[in-house]
């Protein structure tokens, strides 16, 4: 079914928001700002797309006209409620809480046709922790920290702490011996339209001039595009493992809310799950989201901005600036990156700073999860922007970082780093207390 996104949608999208989000303005208490002013023929979408964005998905039929048909597998309830405030989740800090703004992504050894992950033949893509009334829930899965005690150069003690995951009340059987799991928090999405925008040649083009410059060996990943139906660079996600804003929207509402959308038409139900595809046969709406509502969501997330940096004339910022770049750190964490064409003319040819080069990069054993995506190996994570770094304690009451969330703060962050990063690591290991203060004051200036 395709909804037609008319005045009268986009009003009734209005008309739900809290009065708090009765404007297009930025939100004091967000990570984000705008892109740009929205133009006057594109409130309505923004706000549509916020309300989407916002809005908790009921069971079908539901009290809000075209926001039901949750499920029937499904992690959160919205949007914002592993993104709050477009900020990045948090790990459990106790095996004994749910991980609510993470997730786990599950494959098996080989390749789609696609040359994506295969699917776990059990419970797909990825384990989910809630279902609809009459569908198992798939599975538990609880997370603990070993403390490794190392020292700096100078011998000053820190400790990094290791995760170990566990999975339980699992439906339809173990997992299997040979099952590839990725634990994942949900990132911070500020930014993500600019990025969408930088074309795929100017990827490219840095990874050659770092396979040229030969200190870094950054490789862009190269992921099927359902629209394209082709192989394009990736630009979104922990392993870049998605080609475009609107597909990584996409995937989200499909595999953590199980909104059925035109690029993602069925529900992540697996053979064994009978309930989960009875339950999905049922939904009076197929897709339950049509091309106007995945649009205006991806216009909204799109208009996300970072904050500029802060405190970039205090000597100590200046300084850590030096370090970062002595120690190598902008080899990947590239300062500037420019948007190309775009639809949006608010994100076309502007000139952002990311600190990434959205390359893939291997990072070492002691981050590895041994599970391929696409181009991407075990042991490959996209470069991770670093703008808005200073401003997680601050608007979401914590700094964990990394892709599970398991570094307490920049410092232990870059302490994980290995393999192509480890000079980076040992020449931050090799700083007096008060450079290494330096660079972290640097990083939380961004």
């Amino acid at each position: 079914m395709r909804y037609a996104t008319s005045l009268g949608i986009a009003f009734l999208a209005i008309a739900l928001l809290p009065a708090r989000a009765q404007d297009t303005m930025p939100r004091e208490g967000d990570f984000a700002g705008l892109v740009a002013r929205i133009g006057n023929d594109q409130p309505e979408k923004f706000l549509l797309g916020r309300t989407l964005f916002e809005s908790d998905w009921s069971i079908a039929p539901g009290p809000k006209a075209g926001f039901d048909g949750l499920g029937p597998l499904f992690s959160r309830l919205s949007c914002d409620g592993c993104h709050t405030h477009a900020g990045r989740g948090e790990p459990p800090q106790s095996p004994d809480f749910p991980m609510i703004s993470m997730t786990v992504r599950l494959s098996i050894p080989g390749t789609t046709p696609e040359g994506g992950p295969r699917p776990h033949p059990l419970y797909g893509d990825q384990l989910d922790r809630n279902a609809v009334a009459g569908v198992p829930i798939e599975g538990r899965a609880s997370v603990s920290y070993t403390e490794n005690e190392e020292r700096y150069a100078d011998g000053t003690a820190y400790s990094l702490r290791a995760p170990h995951y566990r999975f339980e009340a699992l439906a339809y059987g173990p997992l299997g011996s040979d099952t590839l799991v990725s634990v994942r928090i949900a990132p911070a999405i500020v930014g993500l339209g600019l990025i969408d925008a930088v074309p795929d040649q100017e990827i490219e083009a840095i990874a050659s001039e770092e396979k040229r410059n030969g200190r870094v060996h950054g490789r862009p990943n190269r992921v099927w595009d359902l629209t394209a139906e082709a192989l394009r660079v990736g630009h979104l996600g922990w392993k870049a493992g998605q080609p475009s804003l609107r597909q990584q929207n996409a995937n989200a509402f499909n595999r953590d809310i199980g909104i059925t959308n035109p690029l993602y038409p069925t529900n992540d139900c697996t053979e064994v799950e009978t309930e989960c595809q009875a339950a999905a046969a049922a939904s009076p709406r197929k897709p339950k989201i049509g091309d106007e509502f995945l649009d205006a969501a991806t216009f909204y997330v799109a208009q996300l901005a970072p904050s500029l940096p802060r405190e970039q004339d205090s000597p100590i910022v200046k300084q850590g600036a030096v370090l970062f770049e002595q120690a190598g750190c902008a080899e990947c964490h590239r300062p500037t990156l420019e948007s190309g064409t775009s639809p949006d003319p608010d994100l076309a040819h502007r000139e952002f700073h990311p600190y990434s080069d959205l390359l893939l990069h291997d990072m070492g054993d002691g981050l590895a999860d041994g599970r391929p995506e696409f181009v991407a190996d075990g042991r490959s994570w996209r470069t991770a922007p670093l703008w808005g770094l200073g401003l997680i304690k601050s608007i979401t009451g914590h700094e964990f970082l990394l892709h599970d969330g398991r570094a307490r703060g920049p410092a232990e962050a870059i302490l994980w780093h290995g393999g192509e990063a480890e000079a980076a690591k040992d020449a931050f290991r090799g700083m007096t207390k008060d450079e290494r203060d330096a660079l972290i004051a640097f990083l939380e200036s961004l």
